[in-house]
């Protein structure tokens, strides 16, 4: 009877902790999912997660840390079950459509005119939009890219993504 008496204080003590430190969850399984509803289903099946599994807490851990991680878990899961759900068998008798694109023979001379339109889009941007798309386009990380134009941060993001608004323009126009 004691020892029942304990374990509903130490359940009840979890709980109360549970509810004190989820706040921090709810923005974080937004920015996982990138989609509220999804947010909400990650951000319930933590908390079941975490309560089914209260044994595994040891009081006195960082239980942000605990949930935080049961939450990233969770999420890796689901992507990879998804992204094994995505192939699609297709048994249909009509067996060539699938390789259609496999016959078709590339026109590089149409490719080759994509690229100068590009190329001449890009050399047409403004030099402070340019400098920092092209290093981007190069393979080089943002904070990098800050890092040899000696500009702020904020300030090459925006002016890459400027860049990109430009190009998209132009290349509609064009």
């Amino acid at each position: 009877m004691k020892s029942q008496l304990q374990e509903n204080i130490r359940m009840s003590g979890f709980n109360q902790l549970l509810l004190e430190n989820t706040d921090f969850l709810r923005p974080f399984a937004v920015n996982l999912t990138k989609d509220s509803e999804a947010a909400k289903d990650l951000y319930q099946e933590t908390l079941y997660k975490a309560l089914m599994n209260r044994e595994k807490y040891h009081s006195g851990t960082n239980i942000k840390a605990w949930l935080y991680t049961i939450m990233r878990n969770i999420f890796i899961n689901d992507y990879r079950k998804a992204s094994r759900r995505k192939i699609v068998f297709d048994k249909t008798p009509e067996d060539y459509l699938i390789n259609l694109r496999q016959i078709a023979i590339p026109n590089q001379a149409e490719a080759n005119l994509h690229i100068k339109e590009i190329r001449a889009a890009i050399d047409h941007l403004p030099d402070i939009f340019r400098s920092p798309f092209l290093l981007y386009f190069d393979g080089y990380r943002y904070q990098e890219i800050a890092e040899i134009l000696h500009e702020p941060l904020g300030t090459i993001k925006s002016r890459i993504h400027f860049a990109r608004k430009l190009l998209k323009e132009q290349l509609a126009r064009g």
